[in-house]
């Protein structure tokens, strides 16, 4: 054999070329990916928020003892049979979702009732009620704060915290 001969494989400048189109790639993608995680989780909320006004509004239908006397009382144990204590209204992960640790994706709920009604065969109620939804995690799980009641109006924080009565009303 004559003359040099050439080694088969990548030199290292070509690699470091390589490794930095990815990073530059990776760059751009993952703040895309982490904002559509975030709008996923608000989706969620608004979503949860709104299957939550239906199953009080079915619990008083129900039960006619207006309203559920927390998130607990609409879930229940699926395949158990429904009671005005456990209503099986909505899913027990949502029933679940009242604290930072066991939010629903990325949200977690707070239910508040307000005056209590008679009790009817053994079952009670509010006559109203409030519930509050905020990021777990706010700018990582969600950016909007959410307020319902019994009017079924949802209402928008843009900062995560939680918002009121009077904050806007989703569009």
């Amino acid at each position: 054999m004559t003359g040099k001969e050439k080694g088969k494989g990548f030199s290292l400048i070509e690699l470091l070329i390589v490794v930095a189109i990815i990073l530059i790639i990776a760059a751009i993608a993952i703040p895309n990916l982490l904002r559509a995680k975030i709008a996923a989780n608000e989706s969620s909320g608004v979503g949860s928020m709104r299957t939550l006004n239906t199953a009080a509004v079915n619990y008083y239908t129900a039960w006619n003892v207006q309203y559920p006397t927390s998130m607990a009382v609409m879930g229940g144990t699926p395949g158990g049979t429904a009671v005005c204590t456990a209503a099986l209204l909505i899913d027990p992960v949502l029933a679940g979702a009242t604290t930072a640790a066991a939010a629903k994706s990325g949200y977690y709920f707070t239910y508040t009732g307000a005056t209590v009604t008679a009790a009817i065969n053994g079952c009670t109620g509010w006559q109203t009620y409030t519930i509050v939804g905020v990021p777990s995690n706010i700018g990582q799980t969600g950016q909007h704060g959410y307020f319902t009641d019994q009017s079924g109006v949802i209402r928008f924080s843009t900062n995560g915290s939680a918002p009121s009565v009077a904050s806007p009303p989703l569009q």
